[in-house]
C-alpha cells in the first residue's frame, strides 16, 4: 500500500487528523468500508458526463465520515476529470439571502475550484487562462494568422471579439457582463496588467460589493450578488464543460447550518432553493453538474426544521421504502452512511500505522494484537456506545503513535488505560431550544 502514497499526502494525513479533520488530499489511501456507495458515486458520475445532473444528500450522524466522504468524492471526481469545488454552510453562507450570505457562498465556491493538476483548489486563474488558450488557437485556425503573431496588440479585438461570441453562446442569464470581464482578464493577461487581472477574478469570485466600484474598475454595469450567483456557477459549469471538462461538481458540507438558520421564513427560502436547484438538475434544465450535500440524519429529518419541514422536499427526498440494512438503494438522492463496523474500523487503524510510519520513517513496535486491544479499551469505556466516533478513534490513536515515537520504552497498556471518551456533538437540543425562544420572539 505504501507504494503509491506520496510523502506529501502522508504528511496531510497525519497533521489534519490529528487536528479532528479530514485531509485535504491523500483520503483514498485510508478509504474503508465504503466501495458500494463510491460504486454507485462513479455509475453517477457516468451519467453526469454523458449530460445529467444530479443532486446527492449524505446523510450521517455526527462523525460518521461525512466530510471524509466529501474529500473521497472529490478525489474520485477529479480522476474522472471534473471541476470539482467545496464549501462548508457556515452561519455567515447560505443559499438564499438578501444581507450577502449567499453570494459569499458563491465567493466560497470559487475560491476551493479544483483540478486534477491542482487538487487543492485555487484553480479558478489556471481554467480560465486554459480557456482563453483554446479560444486564441481556435481564432488563429479561423482566420489563418499563424499563433505567433494572435497575441500581438493589433489582433486584441479579434480575440476579444472571439471570447465574447464564445461567451454568448454558451451562456443564458448575465452572459454580457460574464463576457466583458473575460475580456479584461484576456486584456491583463497578454499586456501584463496585473491589476486588471486581478479585478476580473474579483469580480468573477463575486467579491464586489458595488456596482459603482465594478464600473470603475471594469466598466461593467452589473455585480455577482445574491439572486444571481446561481446563473453564474451555471455559466461556469457550461465553460468548463466546452474546455473538455467533464461536468462541475459542488460539494456544500455542514448542512446543519441551514437548519439552524433562526426564523421559519429564512430557513424556508433556503430549503426553497435547494429545491429550485433539485428540479434543474432532474428536470434536465442544467447539464453536466453536480451537487452534493452533506449533514446529519436531523438536518435531514426534522419536521420542523429540517428538510422535511418543507413539504416538497419531504415527498422528494423520502427514502426508499424496500430498502433494508442488508439490500441498499444507491440510486436514491439520499444516501445515509453507515457507522464503520469494528472490522473496517481495525482495517483503518493499520493502514494509518503504516502511513504514519511511512510519514516518520519509523518502525513503531505495533502488533495487531494491541490494535486490538486498543479497540477494546476504546469501545468498552463508559460512554463509547453513544458517543464515540471514528474521528475520536483515529485521533487518540495518532496520538498515541506520536508518544509512543518519540517514548519508545513507554508501557502501551498504560496509555491504552488514560484513554477517556468525550461527546464531540455539537449540542443539538441546545441549539433547537435556542431557535425556538427567537422564534417565539
Amino acid at each position: 500500500m505504501m507504494d503509491n502514497i506520496k510523502p506529501k499526502e502522508a504528511t496531510a494525513i497525519v497533521n489534519s487528523l490529528l487536528g479532528g479533520v479530514v485531509p485535504k488530499i491523500g483520503v483514498q489511501h485510508i478509504t474503508v468500508g465504503r466501495s458500494a456507495e463510491i460504486e454507485a458515486f462513479i455509475k453517477s458520475l457516468e451519467d453526469v458526463k454523458n449530460g445529467h445532473s444530479m443532486v446527492k444528500f449524505w446523510i450521517g450522524d455526527f462523525g460518521s465520515g461525512k466530510s471524509f466522504m466529501m474529500h473521497l468524492l472529490n478525489t474520485v471526481a477529479l480522476k474522472q476529470k471534473f471541476v470539482v469545488a467545496n464549501a462548508d454552510f457556515t452561519p455567515d453562507n447560505r443559499l438564499y439571502s438578501n444581507d450577502g450570505k449567499a453570494v459569499a457562498l458563491y465567493s466560497a465556491i470559487m475560491d476551493n475550484i479544483a483540478i486534477q493538476t491542482k487538487p487543492e483548489g485555487g484553480a479558478l486563474a489556471t481554467l480560465l487562462e486554459k480557456w482563453i488558450e483554446q479560444v486564441i488557437t481556435k481564432t488563429s485556425q479561423d482566420k489563418n494568422i499563424p499563433l505567433t503573431q494572435i497575441r500581438e496588440e493589433q489582433h486584441l479585438p479579434l480575440i476579444q471579439r472571439s471570447i465574447m461570441n464564445t461567451i454568448n453562446e454558451l451562456t443564458d442569464v448575465g452572459g454580457f457582463d460574464f463576457g466583458v470581464v473575460v475580456m479584461k482578464y484576456y486584456e491583463g493577461y497578454i499586456s501584463d496588467n496585473e491589476q486588471l487581472r486581478r479585478n476580473a477574478l474579483k469580480w468573477l469570485k463575486g467579491e464586489y460589493r458595488t456596482k459603482t466600484e465594478a464600473r470603475q474598475d471594469l466598466g461593467v454595469r452589473e455585480i455577482i450578488h445574491d439572486l444571481n450567483y446561481y446563473d453564474m456557477l451555471k455559466n461556469f459549469c457550461k465553460l468548463f464543460v466546452s474546455m473538455g471538462y467533464s461536468g462541475f461538481m459542488i460539494n456544500l458540507d455542514e448542512a446543519i447550518n441551514l437548519y439552524k438558520i433562526s426564523t421559519s421564513v429564512m430557513r424556508e427560502k433556503n430549503y426553497e432553493k435547494v429545491l429550485a436547484i433539485y428540479n434543474d438538475c432532474f428536470q434536465g434544465k442544467v447539464s453536466n453538474f453536480f451537487i452534493n450535500f452533506a449533514g446529519t440524519k436531523e438536518v435531514l429529518e426534522n419536521e420542523r426544521r429540517g428538510l422535511f419541514s418543507y413539504h416538497a422536499l419531504k415527498s422528494r427526498l423520502e427514502t426508499n421504502k424496500f430498502e433494508t440494512l442488508a439490500e441498499r438503494d444507491f440510486s436514491q438522492p439520499v444516501i445515509r452512511l453507515m457507522p464503520l463496523n469494528h472490522t473496517e474500523i481495525f482495517v483503518l487503524l493499520k493502514k494509518l500505522k503504516a502511513i504514519f510510519d511511512f510519514n516518520y520513517k519509523t518502525q513503531l513496535d505495533i502488533t495487531d494484537e494491541e490494535i486490538h486491544q486498543f479497540m477494546e479499551e476504546m469501545f468498552n469505556k463508559p460512554g463509547a456506545s453513544e458517543f464515540l466516533t471514528p474521528r475520536e478513534v483515529i485521533r487518540d490513536f495518532l496520538n498515541i503513535l506520536s508518544i509512543i515515537r518519540q517514548n519508545p520504552s513507554i508501557d502501551k497498556q498504560h496509555l491504552f488505560g488514560d484513554i477517556e471518551i468525550h461527546d464531540e456533538r455539537p449540542d443539538e437540543s441546545a441549539v433547537d431550544s435556542l431557535v425556538d425562544s427567537i422564534e417565539v420572539l
